[in-house]
């Protein structure tokens, strides 16, 4: 799925060679991470308000994406998350090959960023999580966040606004950092790696399991409602040609 406008060439994302689409995911993966971790740990730094930690680090993982889109979206589709891989594969857009591949660099991308970040703060390279995260409440909010991801996305693209979901998605996940009880992971590579980080959003190996099932699970509810919701809408995939799903 395109994320951006395409490139000069006219070769979609899918058009590219699989090499240059895999290292635009990791490093795009591995960059959002330590925007993850990175916010986090300078927010404790300045305040021990968990509200103004919360702010700083809404509005530095949300603006870190917008960029990141815009910078990848015209290689790889900027996924830097399984459950939009895995829902492009539903969708046929993608092979089970290039999807598998893709989940791949992400989740090694992102543990690359999460180590990064602890190193830039002078923190141990890896230190697990102590902060268990584990209750139906957070786990229904982790479902919400991620089927709203996935909508927005396939919304703003089905009916031909692919200009502007690099800021929609942006917007969704720094307001999901609010109004969700899980503060929005959305994104079962960015829950793997953030058991990674003792910090104020890691996560507890023994909570991360939850978390990622809750995410897969909102892959098929995305689908349906997808093909429901914008049936007969134009499609802007990431090759370039208009399809009806």
């Amino acid at each position: 799925m395109d994320l951006s406008e395409l490139p000069e060439s006219g070769t979609g994302a899918l058009g590219l060679n699989l090499p240059r689409r895999l290292l635009a995911e990791a490093v795009g993966t591995c960059l959002l991470m330590v925007a993850v971790v990175g916010s986090a740990i300078m927010a404790s730094t300045l305040s021990d308000e968990p509200g103004i930690q919360l702010l700083t680090i809404s509005v530095a993982v949300g603006a870190a994406l917008l960029a990141l889109i815009y910078t990848f979206g015209g290689v790889s589709g900027a996924h830097f998350n399984p459950a939009v891989t895995l829902l492009d594969r539903f969708f046929g857009t993608i092979s089970s090959r290039e999807a598998a591949l893709y989940m791949i660099a992400q989740l090694t991308g992102g543990i690359l960023g999460t180590i990064i970040a602890n190193l830039m703060f002078e923190y141990p390279a890896v230190e697990f999580s102590t902060r268990v995260r584990s209750s139906p409440g957070l786990w229904l909010g982790e479902f919400i966040a991620t089927l709203g991801l996935l909508l927005v996305i396939h919304g703003c693209v089905r009916t031909g606004r692919s200009n502007v979901v690099a800021m929609a998605i942006a917007a969704w996940i720094a307001g999901a950092h609010w109004f969700t009880s899980s503060t929005s992971f959305a994104n079962p590579a960015v829950t793997v790696s953030r058991m990674f980080t003792d910090t104020f959003n890691g996560i507890s190996p023994s909570s991360v399991s939850m978390f990622v099932v809750m995410q897969i699970l909102a892959v098929p509810v995305a689908w349906v409602l997808v093909r429901f919701i914008f049936a007969g809408s134009q499609e802007v995939l990431s090759n370039g040609d208009p399809s009806s799903g």
